[in-house]
């Protein structure tokens, strides 16, 4: 077994790791976790530039293993370090199957985690991320890496087949056969490269792939309820890792996906181009050993930790921080972050895990927390402060535009009078409850008017 003080040796948080950012145009491999830049974007309303800062991981997300191997990965990819994390974490979590949970009330949260890197462009190298940890997972779990990695989703009922039940039947003689055999794992990792695609399929209507991705996040038990062929998955073990870039993903993902639970049981992670390395990195040449059997010495842990439990030293800080996540958020942003309790717990269990630990000790939450925070910073880069209701939205820029305010009547003509008066009425409700927008009585001599303002 591990011990916790050998795998904190390899944090990344000392000095060692303290790498230098270089210039986007530089063809130096060197790199900081604490870099921050700034992406300038244009209001397509008003025409006005801003500044959105990218967000920044804090150094207590490279704590212990994790941090160890993207120390040693980072000199040979152009991948964002943080891509390699997250994928790490969630391959992990996904290889070391059922056999470790944590018990919340009467809930069972096995470690799946879900993640989407999102990158500005095709050029964001979120694929690049993959391959490390691919090649280090296959290091100590062949049949996972070979067996037990898909893409290409496009229906809930395809997704139930790769973990599907064995089924039973009789003959025609009346004996008992086996129809299907069935899946001989239920640990699923799925990878898609191409994530608009399962985000596009997911909208369509009948199609069951966001109904049946929201089960298998909360439970392990799958069906259909198709007649001809009747499908279920027990004690199932779905993961997946989605690649997409931000304009696809402001498209694609549609409100009620938001708000029906899809999106908050994803982390939205933004990845960017960490570096450029024209003649690549040289990782196939690095004596790796010690890690892989560090790595699966881990995960054999993992396979059958448990029950997993707080340890002394981190419950101050789960107290502290608990109230702030389960608050949330208003609008879009918090339709796509309200499992920020649930999705910190499972982070902390893999950090845990990867540290030969079965109880949360107060490092593995503050790596966890870290990771949070930055996949809730990145939400809040991809979608903005918009309330995920689009006449709201489009009335929020049309107070932006006119900072003396608009009549009800006013709006209502700028939407063409295409819009009911119902239907503004509730969007302006909204941006009154979320404290966007505030409405001025005034006195016309007749019916007193509603000018409403940019808060």
């Amino acid at each position: 077994m591990v011990r916790r003080s050998q795998a904190r040796s390899t944090s990344a948080s000392g000095a060692g790791f303290a790498l230098t950012l270089a210039s986007a145009n530089s063809f130096e491999a060197v790199w900081e976790p604490n870099g921050r830049s700034a992406n300038p974007e244009r209001n397509d309303t008003t025409g006005e530039r801003r500044m959105q800062c990218w967000p920044v991981l804090g150094e207590d997300a490279y704590q212990g293993l994790p941090g160890h191997i993207v120390q040693e990965v980072e000199p040979h990819t152009e991948a964002d370090p943080v891509a390699v994390l997250v994928s790490l974490l969630s391959a992990f979590g996904n290889a070391c199957g059922r056999g470790a949970f944590f018990r919340v009330g009467a809930d069972r949260h096995h470690l799946k985690i879900n993640a989407a890197l999102v990158g500005e462009t095709s050029k964001g190298r979120k694929g690049m991320s993959w391959g490390f940890v691919r090649d280090l997972m296959h290091a100590v779990d062949r049949y996972w890496a070979e067996e037990r990695i898909e893409n290409g989703l496009s229906s809930g009922e395809g997704l139930i087949y790769q973990v599907r039940d064995k089924r039973m039947g009789v003959n025609k003689d009346g004996d008992t056969v086996i129809e299907d055999p069935g899946a001989d794992d239920r640990r699923l990792f799925v990878l898609e490269g191409e994530f608009a695609g399962a985000l596009k399929v997911a909208t369509r209507e009948g199609n069951t792939l966001s109904a049946i991705i929201r089960t298998a996040w909360d439970a392990g038990k799958l069906s259909t309820l198709t007649k001809n062929s009747p499908m279920k998955a027990t004690d199932s073990h779905i993961s997946i890792v989605g690649h997409v870039t931000k304009t696809e993903l402001v498209r694609l993902l549609s409100d009620s996906d938001a708000r029906n639970g899809f999106a908050n049981r994803f982390l939205w992670v933004c990845v960017k181009r960490s570096k450029i390395l024209p003649f690549g990195g040289q990782w196939a040449a690095q004596n790796v050993a010690g890690m892989v059997s560090l790595l699966g010495e881990v995960l054999r842990f993992a396979k059958s930790a448990g029950e997993m439990c707080w340890g002394d030293s981190a419950k101050p800080l789960w107290v502290g921080r608990y109230p702030t996540l389960s608050e949330g958020a208003p609008g879009l942003l918090g339709a796509v972050t309200s499992r920020s309790e649930a999705q910190v717990l499972r982070l902390a269990c893999v950090y845990a895990l990867m540290d030969s630990s079965s109880t949360i000790e107060e490092e593995h939450l503050k790596a966890a927390l870290a990771v949070w925070d930055y996949a809730e910073a990145s939400a809040r880069y991809v979608f903005g402060d918009a309330t995920g209701d689009a006449v709201a939205d489009r009335i929020e820029e049309l107070l932006t535009e006119t900072p003396t305010g608009l009549t009800r009547a006013e709006i209502r003509n700028a939407f063409g009078r295409n819009r009911s008066s119902e239907r503004i009425g509730r969007a302006l409700d909204l941006l009154e409850k979320h404290g966007r927008a505030w409405k001025n009585t005034e006195h016309t001599g007749g019916r007193p008017a509603e000018r409403w303002l940019l808060k």
